[in-house]
C-alpha cells in the first residue's frame, strides 16, 4: 500500500483517499507493521474518515473483495478521476388507462457515471 500511495504524483495527491469495500476494510484493519502496531487508525473527530498510513480510507461498495487477480483498493482523488454525467430534462409518460379513475405518471431521468481522468487514480491488483 505504501507503493500505491506514493505512485500518485504529488500534484495529484491533494484530496486523495484510499477506497475499498467493507470486507477489504476488515482485512486492512487487521494488518500490523513490523512493530505490532495496526496500520489502521481511528478518526480523531466525529464525521472524519479513519486513516491508513496517514491517508483517509473511505468505503466504496462497488469494489471487489480481496481475491486473486482482483482490484480491491483504489487510491486517488475520486472527484477528479470519476464523473457523474447527468442529462438535462426529465421525460414524463402519462398513463390514464391502468388505474382508472386515477391518472398515473411515470418519470425518467438519465444519469450515468464513468472514469473521466485516470491520471488521478491508482489501483492495487492482488497477486494470484
Amino acid at each position: 500500500m505504501i507503493d500505491l500511495i506514493y505512485d500518485l504524483p504529488e500534484d495529484r495527491s491533494t484530496g486523495a483517499a484510499l477506497y475499498a469495500n467493507r470486507k477489504t476494510h476488515a482485512v486492512i484493519r487487521k494488518m500490523k507493521d513490523g512493530d505490532g502496531n495496526f496500520l489502521w487508525s481511528p478518526p480523531f473527530q466525529a464525521g472524519q474518515p479513519a486513516q491508513v498510513l496517514g491517508q483517509a480510507i473511505r468505503e466504496l461498495s462497488g469494489l471487489p473483495d480481496v481475491a486473486a487477480n482482483a482490484v480491491p483498493i483504489v487510491f486517488g482523488n475520486m472527484a477528479e478521476g470519476y464523473r457523474i454525467f447527468d442529462r438535462v430534462g426529465i421525460s414524463v409518460l402519462r398513463d390514464p388507462y391502468t388505474n382508472k379513475p386515477f391518472v398515473m405518471f411515470y418519470t425518467r431521468k438519465r444519469v450515468g457515471g464513468g472514469l473521466w481522468n485516470p491520471e488521478w487514480l491508482r489501483y492495487h491488483r492482488v497477486a494470484a
